[in-house]
């Protein structure tokens, strides 16, 4: 197994000594599987990296039925198993003893009823919020990370070039999204990423909209949002199609979400503010007319987690730097009428470069 796990545990660690925090637990499932290697999903059951920065010790706890699957995928030595009939932090307890004065946890993840639990056991812990760090060294993504988003981005964009052959007028939204989620596993994919988004004609205009039984028509927008899942890292990338024929004001709305598309993409660089990249973006809409029906930011960062940080609107003042990994996604959308949408994930690279990872091509396509 390789370093690469122990060696992100390190820095947090580091982190939190210098912080004076004495241990930490990790109940993300995207974080334990960024820090041990081991990705589940455990329901309402309890699964949790706790590290001591005293006495080094680290465990990894899981329920019962993950033992073999974690043993087999983690690096983590100590872990410790909970069946559905136990107290998940009474076996905690058991395990660890005492937690001297502090604990750090992500505020996120962790809800009421398991703090609640938490404090039963632990009264006299101090949880101090270690989100921010977590997020933060998350976000600059590594050379293997980004090898596995384009392994991610290679699979949805095969799906995206064969799905399209299988449009046909009459067929159902619900039923592209079938053929499409069934060329994903057939490609390689462990999953989708995220619930497939496939909207045609009026529906367009609904920018988390869900496929149904409305059929494709001649004259159709058909908006298709979807990714992947590969060896836990997610791709994402929207296209929008017209059907049959397309008029001039479908032609005109295309062509200014690709110029919006286009304008973000080319303002991305490192040591400026991400905003400056939704409002290159935001501006091109704006100017042609059409700012009230782009109402949302213009992208969000990606990895193990389809939305990461950083996200990309215009008053998120952080600034760019290298290793970050983030979608640019303006649209148009008209409510009753359609819309489109032009979505390209974009790289940072190491040596300050911009890389466009997304390669389908972007010209409007009449299927």
């Amino acid at each position: 197994m390789n370093k690469l796990f122990e060696q992100r545990r390190t820095l947090l660690k580091n982190y939190l000594i210098e912080q004076e925090i004495f241990s930490v637990m990790i109940t993300d499932p995207a974080n334990v599987f960024y820090y041990t290697g081991f990705k589940s999903d455990p329901h309402e059951r309890f699964m949790s990296l706790i590290m001591n920065t005293l006495s080094n010790n680290t465990y990894l706890f899981v329920p019962a039925l993950d033992k073999e699957a974690a043993t087999q995928a983690s690096d983590i030595k100590s872990i410790v198993t909970i069946s559905d009939e136990q107290l998940p932090f009474e076996v905690v307890k058991n395990t660890i003893g005492n937690i001297s004065k502090s604990i750090g946890i992500e505020a996120k993840a962790l809800s009421y009823y398991r703090f609640k639990s938490f404090n039963d056991h632990f009264p006299l812990v101090q949880v101090v919020d270690v989100q921010p760090f977590i997020n933060k060294q998350r976000k600059k993504k590594s050379t293997e990370e980004i090898g596995h988003l384009r392994k991610a981005i290679e699979i949805i964009e095969k799906v995206l070039e064969e799905g399209i052959k299988k449009v046909k007028v009459g067929m159902t939204e619900a039923e592209l999204t079938g053929e499409l989620e069934f060329l994903m596993r057939k490609f390689g994919a462990d999953g989708p990423s995220f619930s497939t988004i496939v909207l045609s004609g009026e529906k367009a205009a609904l920018p988390h909209g869900s496929p149904g039984g409305r059929k494709i028509q001649n004259g159709d927008y058909l908006l298709i949002d979807f990714g992947v899942i590969k060896d836990g890292y997610c791709s994402d990338i929207t296209r929008t199609f017209i059907i049959g024929e397309a008029s001039e004001k479908q032609k005109e709305i295309y062509d200014i979400v690709l110029k919006s598309n286009e304008a973000g993409i080319n303002a991305v660089q490192a040591g400026v503010p991400v905003n400056a990249f939704d409002i290159a973006a935001r501006n091109v809409i704006i100017d042609h007319g059409y700012g009230q029906y782009f109402n949302n930011r213009v992208g969000h960062g990606l990895g193990i987690e389809i939305h990461e940080e950083p996200s990309i609107h215009e008053k998120n003042m952080e600034i760019a730097e290298t290793g970050l990994v983030f979608t640019i996604e303006p649209g148009i959308y008209i409510p009753e009428d359609g819309g489109v949408r032009i979505e390209d994930i974009v790289y940072i690279n190491e040596e300050g470069k911009v890389e466009v990872l997304t390669s389908f091509p972007k010209q409007l396509q009449i299927l």
